[in-house]
């Protein structure tokens, strides 16, 4: 019998007290017909695999390299079905809610003429950009990827963490996951019936070639392309994996040119018109003449043939406007507003400092809360109360006092954890999930998305960069199984 932990005050994944929860049950079962040294074996197969297939991230400014591959961990988060469905419906909600902002935004600008969201709060924004107001986006659509952070708390409820509209990656981590777990642990894949993701890359291939810019010729298929910074950028192995998945092209800048508001693809045979470019660089080095003057990334004049209508930028251009963690607050509100529905999923409180009250209140409370950067990501300049020395917090009250308006606190929440198998041992790690929503015509929601877990044993931090890794995510099916002694239909979830 493999030997775990208590699993003590924290929700665990997997185990109530030392025992599986009954959606665990069957792979618990499973995984005790191997021995350590079988588990250290395979454990070294896959990251072999992950190292062979040149799955990797980049750390900036790491010594010894800056390429890594990305650290994964055998035992999969399982989610049941039913569980699923509210994630889902949750996801859905928000997204559309988001997606109804940012139009509203760059456009009639309802909702701070109505008093919900202080109108300085989105126009001092650095990601608000005036140069979006009033542009006709393809099919009203700003988000055709997004990618939503969720964590659970000691009694097992979710929260929304973040939301990332922008440029959100490690989608094709999801894949290779599973490819792996597949490949190297097939015994566990025996008695499970999980969603599939083998039609996921056909959903994301319609929902791109949806976004058909305005000015199209409407009997013409649309030529779409991954935009990519190169292969020195920290997420290159996820616009390979992309473009080789959705059969589209994968470009730099430099392989683009504007003549007469229009974007073409220099080849070997001349130009080619594109519609739809999938970018992966941020908005800032998109168009040299009308953002960064130095970005040698983007493509100059790109930003009057997409105003033109003649071509799709995705995600759109400004949509950080919805995705900082300032404006994070809001959305419950957001949802409210434009869908007149209550939200599913539930936000983490959080308190804006720029409010006199609030940052007063949070720096006397600083060592119970967590502090972030507004603009940051990746798990950077932030602050955990608790686990901060003296010299920390005293940093941070004097980074606050200087700058308000680019700090928010939000309490500690005990993370939920699950268990990790490293260096021939099983301990608990804090996990987190990403969710991945594809929106074109209608909105996907990939079943289950990539799990992060903080490796460093007591971490907090999920993230990559920062010694985060990744496990699979399986989402239980629900099935029809007919009994064979009655004629009556029984739904089973998930496992068999």
């Amino acid at each position: 019998m493999m030997k775990f932990y208590e699993s003590g005050l924290f929700f665990d994944e997997m185990l109530d007290g030392n025992q599986p929860k009954p959606h665990y049950r069957s792979f618990h079962h499973k995984l005790n017909a191997f021995t350590k040294d079988q588990l250290e074996e395979k454990y070294q197969q896959a990251q072999s695999r992950f190292l062979k297939q040149g799955i990797t991230f980049t750390v900036y400014g790491a010594q010894g390299g800056t390429e890594r591959t990305m650290p994964f961990d055998f035992i999969p988060i399982i989610i049941p079905h039913e569980q699923w469905q509210e994630i889902e419906a949750g996801m859905k909600q928000r997204v559309k809610a988001l997606n109804c902002f940012l139009h509203d935004v760059y456009n009639e600008q309802s909702i701070f003429k109505d008093g919900l969201i202080p109108r300085e709060l989105i126009e001092n924004n650095p990601y608000y950009y005036k140069e979006m107001l009033g542009v006709k986006v393809p099919i009203d659509n700003h988000i055709f990827l997004a990618g939503i952070d969720l964590i659970r708390d000691e009694n097992g409820v979710y929260y929304v963490l973040e939301d990332n509209l922008r440029n959100p990656s490690g989608i094709s981590y999801v894949f290779q996951n599973r490819s792996v777990m597949k490949e190297v642990y097939p015994e566990f894949f025996s008695k499970h019936t999980i969603q599939s993701l083998d039609k996921q890359m056909a959903f994301m291939k319609k929902a791109l070639l949806a976004h058909r810019p305005p000015c199209m010729e409407p009997n013409r298929e649309p030529k779409a392309v991954l935009l990519t910074a190169g292969m020195y950028n920290s997420a290159y192995y996820d616009h390979v994996f992309l473009a080789q998945q959705l059969n589209i092209q994968l470009v730099e800048g430099r392989d683009l040119v504007v003549r007469d508001d229009k974007v073409y693809m220099k080849t070997i045979y001349g130009l080619e018109q594109i519609d739809i470019i999938y970018r992966r660089i941020d908005d800032d080095f998109l168009d040299p003449v009308v953002f960064r003057k130095d970005s040698l990334l983007g493509v100059p004049h790109i930003m009057e043939a997409y105003k033109a209508g003649n071509i799709a930028i995705l995600n759109a251009v400004g949509n950080g406007v919805a995705d900082d963690k300032a404006m994070y607050a809001y959305v419950p509100d957001m949802i409210r507003y434009y869908l007149n529905e209550e939200p599913i999923l539930r936000n983490v409180k959080t308190y804006h400092l720029a409010d006199h009250r609030q940052l007063t209140w949070v720096l006397e409370h600083i060592r119970e809360l967590v502090i972030k950067n507004v603009s940051a990501s990746g798990g950077y300049d932030m602050l955990i109360g608790p686990h901060a020395s003296d010299e920390e917090i005293a940093i941070y009250k004097e980074k606050i006092m200087e700058n308000p308006h680019q700090y928010i606190a939000q309490p500690t929440i005990s993370l939920s954890r699950a268990p990790a198998f490293q260096d021939g041992r099983f301990y608990p790690c804090h996990v987190d999930l990403r969710v991945y929503v594809m929106k074109g015509e209608d909105i996907y929601v990939l079943p289950g998305g990539l799990s992060r877990v903080a490796l460093k044993e007591g971490s907090l931090v999920v993230n990559s960069s920062q010694g985060g890794g990744a496990k699979d995510t399986w989402i239980l099916k629900e099935e029809l199984q007919y009994a064979k002694s009655s004629s009556r239909c029984t739904i089973l979830d998930g496992t068999i």
